[in-house]
């Protein structure tokens, strides 16, 4: 019985202890989206994706171009069936070298994307962390995340406080 009445106060203070934690809640895209950095890195991606994609256009013209030729000197019996084979093997090389640009293409502007977002990200994030501590927040769900939060009650919406943070 005196096990009861020690347990008890202890089990009645820890609930109390949990019933005042506080949540927060932010839509971190929007947060992220919302940064004038972030704008700025968009316009660096895209002319980064334009200078990638123009040298793409002309490797493919250039191709164009030796196929045009290629296949006028075949029609017109201008080439000898050896010279034929030799030079539909180096366009067709050439063509792999094509297909292999555009998956390099796509590869270095994911990465180019990911080396541009790091610092908006971290600096997001640490201006969260930031004002959490701070203010004695225990969690902050991410609302951008697909089925991430369905419900959230006494949460605070910490996105203006974190905005004001980053002087948004």
């Amino acid at each position: 019985m005196k096990k009861l009445f020690f347990i008890l106060p202890v089990f009645i203070l820890g609930s109390l202890q949990l019933s005042a934690q506080k949540y927060g809640h932010i839509n971190f895209g929007n947060l992220v989206a919302a940064m004038p950095e972030t704008k700025a890195a968009d316009t660096q991606l895209e002319t980064f994706q334009k200078e990638l994609v123009a040298k793409g256009e002309d490797m493919v013209k250039a191709f164009q171009e030796k196929y045009g030729k290629f296949v006028s000197d075949v029609q017109s019996g201008g080439i000898a069936p050896k010279d034929q084979q030799t030079r539909g093997q180096a366009l067709q090389a050439e063509q792999q070298s094509i297909a292999q640009y555009e998956n390099e293409v796509i590869q270095k502007v994911q990465e180019k994307r990911q080396e541009l977002l790091k610092p908006i990200i971290e600096k997001a994030q640490n201006a969260i962390d930031e004002y959490a501590k701070a203010n004695g927040y225990v969690m902050v769900f991410d609302t951008s995340v697909f089925n991430a939060v369905l419900f959230v009650e006494e949460g605070d919406d910490l996105m203006e406080v974190i905005k004001a943070k980053l002087g948004l």
